[in-house]
């Protein structure tokens, strides 16, 4: 099995779970029903004078993580799992994340063949390209491309996954208490 496929597997995604030893960040618990809804929290966490992070990434480079995650929703991801997973991993964990109503996945794990991501890009710029991507999407009459591990998706589908996605990461950020 390649690497990238293990540490799929191993990090619990294809199950639904937090990764296999328990070691993962402390997250909230955080539930979005649609973009609409994962939008009002990217703004509210952006209009803090403060993040906390339980993630190595920091809040421009997660929002730029996911503006390409919704991108190539439209336009097609850089590298695909094969059918095979796709069938026996991909759209079962899809499945189950959508049963729960929430995904955990590796929240530094970069999309399958994607041009790394930048440690000093602008956060105005981050949150205009995710902005922008999302209501592209929300737009979007054209096909829709594959998923790189769940496969094909409906637009209801890709809202949905994606407003986990969303949820999975703005989970890993809190605004810390006044003093």
């Amino acid at each position: 099995m390649p690497h990238s496929r293990r540490a799929f597997l191993a990090s619990g995604a294809a199950l639904g779970t937090v990764p296999l030893l328990g070691c993962g960040p402390q997250l909230r618990d955080l539930r979005l029903p649609d973009l609409p809804a994962a939008l009002e929290e990217m703004r509210r966490l952006g209009a803090a004078p403060a993040l906390q992070s339980q993630t190595a990434w920091g809040w421009a480079q997660t929002l730029e993580h996911l503006a390409q995650s919704v991108e190539y929703s439209m336009t097609g991801y850089p590298t695909q799992q094969s059918a095979l997973f796709q069938r026996l991993a991909g759209r079962p964990a899809f499945q189950l994340f959508a049963w729960r109503g929430q995904m955990r996945h590796d929240l530094t794990a970069p999309i399958p063949g994607s041009p790394a991501l930048a440690a000093g890009t602008p956060l105005a710029a981050a949150s205009v390209r995710l902005l922008t991507a999302c209501g592209q999407f929300l737009q979007w009459r054209g096909p829709l491309q594959p998923h790189f591990a769940y496969g094909a998706l409906t637009h209801a589908e890709y809202e949905q996954a994606h407003a986990m996605h969303l949820a999975n990461h703005f989970a890993a950020f809190q605004i810390p208490a006044a003093e």
